[in-house]
């Protein structure tokens, strides 16, 4: 019998639209084998003590350190932005360093007795599901494919991650990462692969977290579904922002405008709806169409200017398709509105429209991109229903003179994080769990205690301290002799 072909990806430079990088898809057999070793593996990492895991851990934090120079060289290559590898790269620390100060506590046992009958108290085991599959982006790639990883290795679980075939070069010198810490390198295995990897590794997880598309999530769910093991997806958002007539223009546009723009809005919590009090409506749009002029790409020059290139070519079509559809409808692009080549790459310059409304693509379909559509309205009642007006329910901003304001209008809102006087906090914030409403998602929240507990089952060991119930006590005639 023939050894299967291996097949050959290729990867394009989003600065430079080169293909200019290749490798290869792990096949069927070498995924399976993988994930083989690294079940077995993880009989012995979860039989460690809590401590033991955040020392390999912290060991693993110091190898990020000293590859530090060579991972964000891979980052920046693949997304065409500095800063922002650079940030990811921070953040993963961070992160590690969080979860090992927070895994002791919430793994601790907990004991407990019966309200009923006293006699009967319990002890909860926490059981580490074996294998975690990792299906990651390729908009912060680095970030996005250690997000789950690292609370599911605390819990005590493998974890097989396969990131983007769109951005894979960082994989390279993070297994090399990896590998400086023996021990974490046999439960923790990176391989970049296309959506045929990600449907084979689902059949070879015990629970599978992914981050992208509602269309592929759906995918995702069913394929999980059939194999009877839990999805944790972070999938889409169209947030809306809220700008009251109380509001701070001039703060308000420039939050909207980094909340939007910011990683050229290839972020799922950027702001892609703007309502805004009819009051004001006016004074904020000259501003932030004034503050979105001032904001430059990073070319030719990649340390100058705000605004990377657009990572996936095609993402280009789409925001070109959307903005040709609000054109047609009647919305005038006040700023931006043109796909532009530089170099080879694709960008797009922040862009402010108006007159727009739901029947747009552009207000109701995800864009991913520096697109900022303002939409005026002139009750608060009005504005909520305008925010809730979509399918998707991952996040928004509500910017209000105080944050009382803000705060009850934030909680009539149907979204998992609402930023209050601010925008996009959930990219930063990562202590308050919260879930994913409508399609936007499903399962466990990632942030919080739950981003640890999820990859846990609870087993109950309940223990009879008194006599047990003999059967005699169950026979009819006893019951009727009771007086």
């Amino acid at each position: 019998m023939s050894e299967p072909t291996a097949r050959v990806l290729t990867v394009r430079d989003p600065r430079t639209g080169q293909s200019d990088y290749r490798f290869e898809a792990p096949s069927e057999e070498l995924l399976a084998l993988r994930a083989r070793e690294l079940r077995s593996a993880q009989c012995a990492w979860s039989a460690r003590s809590i401590a033991e895991r955040v020392a390999a851990l912290e060991r693993w934090a110091v190898a990020l350190q000293d590859h530090r120079d060579a991972i964000v060289a891979a980052l920046t290559t693949d997304t065409g932005r500095h800063l922002i590898a650079l940030a990811e790269h921070r953040g993963v620390l961070g992160s590690i360093d969080r979860w090992c100060r927070a895994a002791p506590q919430l793994l601790e046992e907990r004991e407990g007795r019966s309200v009923a009958n006293p006699a009967i108290t319990f002890r909860s085991q926490l059981v580490p599901y074996p294998l975690v599959g990792v299906i990651s982006p390729w908009n912060f790639p680095l970030t996005l494919s250690l997000i789950d990883a690292v609370p599911a290795l605390l819990a005590g679980c493998a974890v097989l991650v396969k990131p983007s075939e769109v951005a894979p070069r960082f994989a390279e010198p993070l297994r090399t990462a990896i590998e400086a810490v023996p021990e974490l390198a046999t439960v923790l295995e990176v391989l970049p692969g296309d959506g045929r990897t990600g449907a084979t590794l689902i059949g070879l997880v015990d629970v599978v977290c992914f981050t992208g598309s509602v269309r592929t999530g759906r995918l995702v769910a069913e394929a999980a579904a059939r194999q009877f093991i839990p999805a944790f997806l972070e999938l889409g958002g169209k947030d809306p922002v809220i700008v009251t007539r109380s509001a701070d223009v001039e703060r308000a546009a420039a939050t909207v405008l980094r909340a939007s723009v910011l990683a050229t809005g290839q972020a799922c919590q950027s702001l892609e709806r703007i309502y805004v009090d009819a009051s004001i409506y006016d004074e904020f749009v000259d501003r932030l169409v004034e503050l979105a002029r001032a904001v430059d790409i990073n070319f030719p020059d990649l340390h100058a200017g705000e605004i990377g290139p657009l990572i996936f070519a095609r993402q280009a079509d789409l925001i070109e398709a959307q903005l040709a559809d609000a054109r047609a409808k009647g919305a005038r692009v006040l700023c931006g509105g043109d796909i532009e080549t530089h170099g080879g790459g694709r960008w797009v310059r922040p862009t402010v429209l108006v007159d727009v409304d739901h029947t747009m693509k552009i207000m109701r379909d995800e864009t991913f991109g520096p697109v900022m559509p303002v939409m005026k309205y002139t009750t608060i009642d009005e504005a909520i229903e305008l925010a809730n007006d979509t399918d998707y329910g991952l996040s928004a901003a509500v910017i209000a003179g105080a944050l009382e304001e803000a705060e009850a209008i934030g909680r009539s809102i149907d979204a998992g994080g609402i930023s209050l006087n601010d925008g996009a906090l959930t990219g930063v914030m990562n202590e308050a769990e919260k879930h994913s409403f409508k399609l936007s998602g499903m399962g466990g929240s990632r942030m919080g205690p739950s981003g640890l507990t999820r990859f846990l089952r609870t087993k109950a060991l309940i223990r009879q301290t008194g006599t047990p119930a003999t059967i005699e006590m169950f026979d009819e005639a006893h019951a009727l002799r009771k007086p």
